[in-house]
């Protein structure tokens, strides 16, 4: 396994398409264990293959303290959704910025998992949340789309200061 590098936000591959996933082979395989390691060195729940800069619909969450959640999303559709709810969130590719964003309480999820199996998940709360950031991460959106225009100004000023700190560190 190996750690990949986690793009940031102004990258444009972060807004770019993704594609569908056919082939089910020993490299998806290495690439799913490389985006779990990813995702718990960033200490992240959530990791979408488009912030390795990989443009498939492919996307890793653990929402559990102790990596015993695995969840292995594969050309994943949100299929129903219900309620809503406003819960603090972050991305690992727009580092240091924090806010409220509106999503669905409920959710169920269409996916193939890494073995090309199809599958159904329902899920409510933080993993709710969390399987609609990643989803929309494979659609190209980020969760500051959802933020008022001066939220989001004021969260990439946050993220150029902090560009501008680890550049003069």
């Amino acid at each position: 396994m190996a750690i990949r590098s986690i793009i940031h936000l102004p990258d444009p591959r972060l807004r770019a398409p993704t594609e569908a996933i056919t082939l089910f082979d020993a490299a998806l395989q290495q690439l799913i264990d490389d985006m779990f390691e990813t995702m718990y060195a960033a200490k992240g729940i959530g990791l979408a293959a488009p912030q390795i800069a990989i443009n498939q619909k492919l996307a890793v969450i653990d929402v559990s303290n102790d990596k015993s959640s695995t969840l292995c999303l594969i050309n994943p559709k949100i299929v129903e959704s219900r309620g809503e709810a406003l819960m603090e969130e972050g991305c690992l590719s727009v580092p240091g910025v924090y806010d409220k964003a509106p999503r669905a309480l409920w959710v169920k999820l269409s996916a193939l998992d890494r073995h090309g199996k199809p599958y159904e998940l329902e899920a409510e709360d933080l993993l709710a949340h969390c399987i609609q950031h990643e989803v929309d991460h494979l659609n190209g959106k980020l969760f500051l789309d959802y933020l008022s225009p001066l939220k989001r100004q004021l969260a990439r000023k946050k993220l150029e200061k902090i560009k501008k700190r680890q550049g003069n560190a």
